[in-house]
């Protein structure tokens, strides 16, 4: 920023294209640094509006945070490269890796002002990719990730990170975690101070709210004078404080509109409190109508108005003491809450075989459509053309699509499953040339391996180039590791489980 009397300007300084590395880490470009990142700046350097939220990173030490940050940046950056799931790395990757760095930087402080003598455990609540599970663990902070489904990613990191694919319900308990983390855990975020309070009386938690849930089901906004997610980071905090924490709030520096988290690492109350803490906890998530079912009480002097906010009555802040009636404190907990069950499998791996078969077909004979009239005995093979997934829709018809449309991916998706026929690359499918692969497993041996065909599973498939393309299969019989008729097929063999990728 350069400021000559009364004006100012900006400036942006940025490394020339020949500089930019291909290193699998996503690098801005000089025009939308000119044109769209200049243009933001200037507007908020103008806004005198007060933030409804904290500043970013006002708990922990900036510097710190921003050597951690790199440090482990550079650590795990490779997994950006090799990310199997169909989100997006350059955003999922460095989202984890930045709320890793906040995690280490806080637990570290806690374990200064508190004497702590060894590093914090933690569970991980609805972890999804794991990523964060796996880096806090090889940071040397024990701790697990739980979530309904299982994915990819989850072989890759190693017997050190552990990951468990089940249901996760209120009434389940850790009693020797330091640390519960919920990190856009949607149904459960509200959920996690109450388990948190529930499970030992030094169990923190740390959440990171996303979607807006209630105890039980969507959040319904109460208030129009603030923005939904301000109402409802309001009311996490609220339930925070029911459950007895002290809630600091902070904004944390991540690719997300989404960043403000919650953190409960302290107590408002005595260990010998405890039980009027449940029955406080209990009258409150009644009290939020989730559930169906009438809390009576009696209050000794003072009549209880209806007017009078719930997290109020909660606290016991009214004249004399609710009596509950009618409501089981351990009960109430979970009572009706729908955990989200395992999810069913959406990757085009359940579809009916030959409904894929016909879909792959079908796509072939598109791209294939200009040499269907050539010979078998032609010495120029060709992989036809290319077309984007959106032209080969247009061709598909409703039924077709409305069935991919179910599956996670689609006909993306499909296609990729069906490597051996075809390529997606930038948007756009092409047929696979497996001379290309042939040539490169030469250049640089076991790359066979790599590519998923194993010594073990060769001539165990047929070979659909042998029997669909109109040239024929690219490759000799002795050359291809797909069976070129029925007489040359092997029976499958039990195959070991692919080598453990550590970063």
């Amino acid at each position: 920023m350069h400021i000559k009397d009364n004006e100012w300007s900006l400036s942006v300084l940025s490394p020339s294209p020949e500089n930019y590395i291909s290193d699998g880490i996503l690098y801005p470009k000089t025009t939308w640094l000119g044109n769209e990142l200049l243009t933001k700046l200037a507007k908020w350097s103008m806004e005198t509006k007060k933030c409804e939220f904290k500043n970013t990173l006002s708990l922990i030490s900036v510097a710190k945070y921003n050597n951690t940050y790199q440090n482990l940046k550079e650590k795990y950056k490779e997994i950006v490269k090799v990310w199997p799931e169909v989100t997006d790395p350059q955003k999922f990757v460095y989202e984890d890796v930045a709320i890793a760095a906040y995690m280490l930087i806080l637990w570290e402080d806690e374990r200064a002002s508190k004497g702590l003598p060894r590093k914090q455990s933690f569970v991980d609540l609805g972890c999804g990719n794991g990523l964060l599970v796996h880096i806090l663990s090889s940071e040397g902070h024990p701790g697990k990730g739980i979530d309904v489904r299982r994915r990819k990613i989850w072989s890759m990191y190693g017997p050190q990170t552990h990951l468990e694919e089940c249901e996760i319900s209120p009434n389940d308990l850790y009693p020797d975690a330091d640390w519960l983390i919920g990190n856009h855990s949607d149904e459960l975020t509200p959920w996690i101070p109450v388990i948190a309070a529930r499970s030992s009386y030094s169990c923190c938690y740390f959440v990171l709210p996303c979607c807006f849930f209630d105890f039980n089901g969507k959040y319904n906004r109460r208030q129009s004078q603030k923005t939904q997610y301000r109402e409802y980071l309001d009311f996490v905090t609220e339930v925070g404080l029911v459950c007895g924490f002290n809630v600091e709030e902070d904004c944390l520096r991540i690719p997300s509109t989404k960043r403000v988290c919650l953190i409960g690492n302290s107590r408002t109350y005595l260990t010998t409190q405890s039980a009027a803490l449940d029955e406080q906890r209990a009258s409150y998530i009644s009290s939020r109508q989730c559930y169906g079912v009438t809390v009576r009480s009696e209050v000794e002097g003072v009549h209880q108005s209806e007017s009078q906010p719930a997290a109020r009555r909660a606290m016991g802040q009214v004249a004399g003491r609710e009596v509950l009636r009618n409501i089981d404190v351990e009960g109430a907990l979970i009572f009706r809450f729908q955990p989200r069950g395992k999810e069913p499998v959406r990757n085009c791996t359940a579809l009916p075989q030959d409904f894929v078969d016909s879909v792959v077909l079908e796509v072939a004979n598109l791209l294939l459509s200009g040499i269907q009239h050539l010979s078998g005995t032609s010495p120029a093979w060709s992989r036809g053309e290319s077309l984007t997934l959106s032209e080969i829709a247009a061709h598909l018809n409703e039924d077709t699509l409305k069935r991919l449309r179910n599956e996670y991916g689609g006909l993306q998706t499909l296609l990729r499953n069906n490597h051996q026929v075809f390529e997606v690359l930038g948007g756009r499918v092409h047929i696979r040339d497996w001379r290309d692969t042939k040539l490169l497993s030469q250049k640089k041996p076991g790359i066979q391996a790599e590519q998923g065909v194993s010594s073990k599973a060769t001539k165990t498939r047929l070979c659909w180039f042998d029997r669909h393309h109109p040239q024929g299969c690219p490759l000799t019989s002795e050359g291809c590791t797909y069976a070129h008729g029925l007489e040359e097929l092997r029976p499958h063999q039990d195959l070991p489980r692919k080598r453990q990728v550590k970063y």
